[in-house]
């Protein structure tokens, strides 16, 4: 008995751990899904403003990227399937194995009673004992015999419960298993539908290289002027906080500008949460190509550029202080903002709802983005250290 207990205990124990793992699994796809939803709606607005543009073929790109992971999760957990079906097979081998055992040994124990089922006969052999050890270990062994006989008839009905559980169990997931796969089939055709109509895109937008070049040419300079600007904005900020700092040790008091956020700030790189919700990178940091004409570069992104779906906010990723509030030709109003000694840049916003100088909490709105050509609102963000640019991919939360 003590052996079933331990048999079933483990396979509750480990039926508990594969519905905790692909519980798991199921909120990861549910995120990306999410996220493909997100793109999709993305896609509509800029469909509807025009049809074929470098916007859409970002978007669609990017929906394919995301889509290939989602393929790769169900991968994952048709493969976890398949795996928990062979063991729970392996367990309903040995527990039918366990099942004919039992019954063999419940069948003699059985025909042992019944050659002593006569009382008489049971009296008889135990008062033929040669002495009164030997009658009462004849006793024990007819009374073990009666209760050998009822805890296994016990085993017998508790394991065929389990095997037939176990069945259920199997089924169960051969029905999730095929569910997976047939939802894999539709994601890889969907997926091959979209690289279609990508290869569609470049091959049409490919016709306007004099027009994207013309405009290249122009976001370069507003790229320039931007990075200027904001290098010359962090040394303002970073000589007036040496001062505030120095004055500080001299004479003692507060300063405007909180230094303890700077150990704060570094110590959530990975986990700070984003500037705009359900948004999607359409450029990212440092050196990109054209996503057309591929022999193209991009001028240099110290930021990275996020999408997301008209009437969007920005939210300020971390607790700091509004340091500067500007327009800047191809980026609409900007807002930077300090933590310590970071700094945080937020651009392309349509209205401001922030001064220079307020102190602000993590997740407080600060603006309105301002929505795109294509129908879509786009930010730029940015993340320095002191006057060292940082890959804010690396410090936004993983999604």
């Amino acid at each position: 008995m003590k052996r079933l207990i331990l048999i079933l205990t483990i396979l509750a124990l480990h039926t508990a751990s594969f519905a905790q793992n692909i519980s798991q699994k199921e909120n990861q796809r549910k995120e990306i899904e999410k996220e493909i939803a997100s793109i999709d709606k993305q896609i509509s607005a800029t469909t509807a403003k025009k049809k074929e543009s470098v916007n859409t073929l970002i978007l669609t790109q990017k929906k394919i990227e995301v889509r290939k992971s989602l393929i790769n999760e169900i991968d994952i957990q048709i493969k976890e399937y398949d795996n928990e079906i062979y063991l729970k097979n392996k367990e309903l081998s040995r527990l039918q194995l366990r099942l004919d055992t039992l019954r063999k040994y419940h069948e003699r124990l059985v025909l042992s009673a019944y050659k002593h089922r006569d009382n008489k006969v049971l009296l008889m052999y135990i008062l033929a004992s040669e002495n009164l050890n030997q009658g009462l270990r004849r006793w024990q062994y007819l009374k073990n015999i009666s209760e050998s006989i009822s805890e296994q008839a016990t085993q017998i009905k508790l394991t065929e419960a389990s095997i037939k559980e176990e069945k259920e169990k199997i089924q169960a997931l051969r029905t999730e298993s095929q569910k997976a796969k047939k939802e894999r089939t539709d994601e890889y055709n969907a997926l091959t539908e979209e690289e279609k109509k990508v290869n569609k895109m470049i091959k049409s937008l490919s016709a306007q290289e004099k027009q994207m070049k013309q405009t290249l040419k122009q976001k370069r300079k507003e790229v320039e002027k931007l990075n200027k600007e904001i290098e010359k904005l962090l040394a303002e900020a970073i000589k007036q906080a040496e001062k505030e700092k120095k004055t500080q040790q001299e004479k003692g008091g507060e300063t405007t500008i909180d230094f303890r956020l700077t150990g704060k700030f570094a110590d959530n790189k990975g986990k700070l949460p984003w500037p705009v919700n359900n948004g999607v990178i359409i450029e990212k940091f440092g050196q990109n190509f054209h996503p057309v004409f591929k022999n193209i570069q991009m001028p240099f992104n110290n930021g990275i550029n996020i999408s997301s779906i008209k009437g969007s906010e920005a939210n300020v990723i971390f607790d700091g202080v509004v340091k500067q509030i500007l327009i800047m030709p191809g980026y609409n109003q900007c807002v930077l903002v300090q933590h310590g000694e970071y700094f945080t840049f937020y651009c392309k916003l349509e209205r401001v709802y922030v001064k220079n100088g307020d102190k602000i909490k993590a997740g407080d709105k600060i603006g309105s983005i301002q929505t795109n050509s294509s129908g879509n609102a786009e930010i730029h963000f940015q993340l320095w250290k002191g006057t060292t640019k940082q890959n804010p991919e690396l410090w936004l939360k993983k999604k």
